[in-house]
């Protein structure tokens, strides 16, 4: 018999990595005894739209130019339904064997298992006799929460830090000059554990908000429909979540390379003779922490050299920071 040939078309980046480990599919025991033939296609079949049927149809193309008995698009991008507004995580047309996969629908963990479930159910399903199955395209939906920790997830909040090159660079000498300082001693002496912990929050949000404004990262709708408007506040929650993450990881290295560096560095006994005070390394704990607050600020600043590219670059997937690029230039 002939082997059903399949095709994915993946976004660029993450969504086409997840589609190469999809490439050696095979149905499971007692389905599909033709076997499946997959090929990959990295294509930003979303790029300049958001909406599914226009993603439908472009996958449609695909199928005909290359001879595909099915066609899969996997993508980044959050979709909603027409009718209810509700977020989709799979959206098919077994008419036209054709299909679309929101990978932060998935939810973000395990998302490389959980596609290889998804797809492999989809090529099953499509695959069967459709004549007897309904015209209108099948809908699958996520909860909107899922697909929040999906859209964190896909911009990789982890990677925030090393992206921002500029702004390390100016955290750890803020740190490295703190740590030596009698004042910033005679300061971490002096504040009580919650007024550090105060510090530490107001520290990291302020580094959040100077992002989001100096690389121009808040999302402004299109226009005043309703739809609109939840779509800009689900990708500002994504934003402002994943900077957060990405800055308090920022906070903690700050805190361990601080600590090390105090350690090394300092003799508390020959600071506490020269502020007239008993310290000793439990001290330099408390001091690590206020450095660390300082130094977040510091890198704040030091943000500020970075261009607004390399702000996005680091705080979004791929999909999003096009998707960014696109809006800016059409509102310049």
């Amino acid at each position: 018999m002939k082997r059903i040939q399949v095709g994915l078309v993946a976004d660029p980046a993450s969504p086409t990595e997840i589609a190469c480990l999809l490439s050696d599919l095979e149905p499971l025991n007692g389905e599909d005894r033709e076997g499946w033939d997959i090929e990959v296609v990295s294509e930003p079949f979303t790029v300049g739209s958001e909406d599914v049927e226009t993603a439908m149809a472009r996958l449609r193309e695909h199928a005909g130019q290359h001879e595909w008995d099915i066609v899969i698009g996997l993508t980044e991008l959050p979709f909603r339904g027409e009718h209810d507004g509700r977020y989709l995580l799979v959206k098919t047309d077994p008419q036209q064997r054709t299909a679309v996969l929101s990978l932060p629908a998935l939810g973000g963990f395990g998302i490389r298992s959980r596609a290889r479930h998804a797809v492999r159910a989809l090529v099953s399903g499509m695959a069967e006799n459709t004549q007897n199955r309904p015209s209108e395209p099948l809908l699958r939906f996520t909860s909107r929460w899922r697909l929040l920790v999906g859209m964190v997830l896909a911009n990789r909040p982890w990677l925030l830090v090393p992206g921002l090159k500029s702004a390390l660079v100016a955290a750890l000498a803020t740190g490295a000059v703190a740590t030596v300082n009698s004042t910033a001693w005679q300061l971490a002496g002096s504040l009580s554990p919650w007024r550090l912990i105060v510090a530490t929050i107001a520290s990291i949000a302020l580094v959040v908000a100077w992002l989001v404004i100096d690389g121009e990262l808040w999302d402004r709708p299109d226009d005043n429909s309703a739809e609109a408007k939840e779509r800009s506040l689900l990708y500002n929650t994504s934003t402002l979540v994943t900077l957060s993450i990405g800055v308090t990881i920022c906070y903690l290295a700050l805190y361990v390379v601080n600590l090390a560096w105090a350690l090394f560095v300092l003799d508390p006994a020959v600071m506490g003779g020269y502020l007239h005070a008993t310290l000793g390394y439990g001290d330099l704990f408390v001091l690590t922490w206020f450095v660390a607050s300082a130094a977040t600020v510091g890198g704040a600043l030091g943000s500020g050299l970075e261009s607004d590219e390399a702000i996005r670059a680091a705080a979004y997937s791929k999909r999003e920071e096009e998707r960014r690029s696109r809006l800016a230039d059409e509102r310049a």
